[in-house]
C-alpha cells in the first residue's frame, strides 16, 4: 500500500484492519504519532482527526532534520529529581526523632553526636533531627540515663524544669509529680521554675510537693539500669507509683499512711518486689488477680 495512503487514512482514523496492521509495519510509524501528541499537547486539545496532512508532512521534515535533543529531556528530568531529593533531605531534616518504651522495656538510643541515652520504661524522648548540629535540644517524659558527648551546651527538657550540660554523665526523673536529677560525672544544671541549681558528680536534686532535696548518690550508675529500683526515706505513695510502673499493674494501699521506705526492690519478679517492700514495713499484701495488688498495715 502507498505510505501516502495509508497516512492520510490514518490522519483521518479511517483505516481499516488491515490497513492498520499494514500502518503500524510502517517506517517511521512511531514518528509520525509523536509528531500528533506534541501537537496536541501544546495545543491544549486530545483531539484525535487531524486533517491537515500537508503541515504534518512539513513537521515531519523539521523533525527528520533536527535530532530529538535528548540531553535537553535528560537535564529536565534530572532537574526534577534533584527537586524531588532536596524536598525529601529537607523533609528528613526538619523530621522529629521519636523513641517510646512500654512496661517492662528499655532502649539504647545514639544520637547524632554519639550521645548515648538509655530510655527507662514506661518514657519517651524527642528531639529535631535539623537542629541538632546548632542545639543539642531534646524532650523528656519520663526516666532516662544520659552519657553526653563533651561540646556545645545540651539541654533535656522536661514538664517540671530544664538539665543543662556540656558533656556528662546523669540522670533525669520526670513523672508523676517527681521531678530528679542525680549526677554521676561532671556538673549538671537544673532550671525550674525561676531559680538555678547546680548539681555536682556524686549528688541528686529532687523536687516533689513542692520540696526541694539535696543528696549524696553512692553508686556510680542508676540502679534501674540493672533491674532495680532503690530508695531512700522515700514517700511509701512514690514506692507504690513505680511499683506499679514497673509491673504494669494497680495497687490499693492505705492512703493515710506516712511511711517512709528505705531499700529496693527488683524489676523481673513481683512476689519477690512486695515482700521486699512490706515485711520491713511491717505491712502485708494479696495478689487479688494478674493486675491488681492491695497492701494493707499490720500481719494477717
Amino acid at each position: 500500500m502507498e505510505k501516502e495512503y495509508l497516512l492520510k487514512k490514518w490522519l483521518n482514523n479511517d483505516l481499516s484492519e488491515s490497513e492498520a496492521m499494514a500502518f503500524q509495519a510502517m517506517e517511521g510509524s512511531e514518528l509520525y504519532k509523536e509528531i500528533i501528541e506534541e501537537a496536541q499537547r501544546f495545543n491544549g486539545t486530545t483531539q484525535e482527526k487531524v486533517d491537515d496532512f500537508e503541515l504534518l508532512k512539513s513537521k515531519l521534515k523539521d523533525k527528520e532534520k533536527k535530532p530529538v535533543r535528548w540531553m535537553n529531556v535528560a537535564a529536565r528530568i534530572a532537574a526534577v529529581f534533584i527537586l524531588g531529593i532536596g524536598i525529601f533531605t529537607y523533609l528528613d531534616r526538619d523530621q522529629i526523632n521519636n523513641f517510646a518504651t512500654i512496661s517492662g522495656q528499655k532502649q539504647s538510643i545514639t544520637l547524632p553526636d554519639n550521645s548515648v541515652v538509655t530510655l527507662n520504661e514506661s518514657s519517651e524522648l524527642f528531639y529535631k533531627a535539623s537542629q541538632w548540629e546548632d542545639k543539642r535540644i531534646l524532650n523528656l517524659k519520663g526516666e532516662a540515663y544520659f552519657d553526653v558527648e563533651k561540646g556545645k551546651r545540651f539541654d533535656v527538657i522536661t514538664d517540671q524544669g530544664t538539665v543543662s550540660v556540656l558533656g556528662t554523665e546523669f540522670n533525669v526523673l520526670s513523672r508523676e509529680g517527681v521531678f530528679k536529677v542525680s549526677c554521676y560525672e561532671g556538673l549538671v544544671q537544673v532550671a525550674y521554675n525561676s531559680s538555678l541549681v547546680q548539681v555536682p558528680a556524686g549528688t541528686e536534686f529532687t523536687l516533689g510537693s513542692g520540696n526541694l532535696l539535696k543528696s549524696d548518690v553512692l553508686l556510680s550508675q542508676p540502679t534501674w539500669l540493672t533491674n532495680m529500683s532503690v530508695f531512700e526515706n522515700a514517700a511509701f505513695k512514690n514506692v507504690m507509683l513505680e511499683l506499679e510502673n514497673q509491673y504494669q499493674v494497680k495497687i490499693q494501699f492505705p492512703k493515710d499512711t506516712n511511711r517512709i521506705f528505705t531499700g529496693a526492690f527488683e524489676h523481673d519478679d513481683l512476689e519477690n518486689a512486695l515482700r521486699s517492700i512490706t515485711q520491713p514495713l511491717d505491712m502485708t499484701y494479696i495478689i487479688l488477680n494478674d493486675k491488681e495488688i492491695m497492701i494493707s498495715n499490720g500481719q494477717n
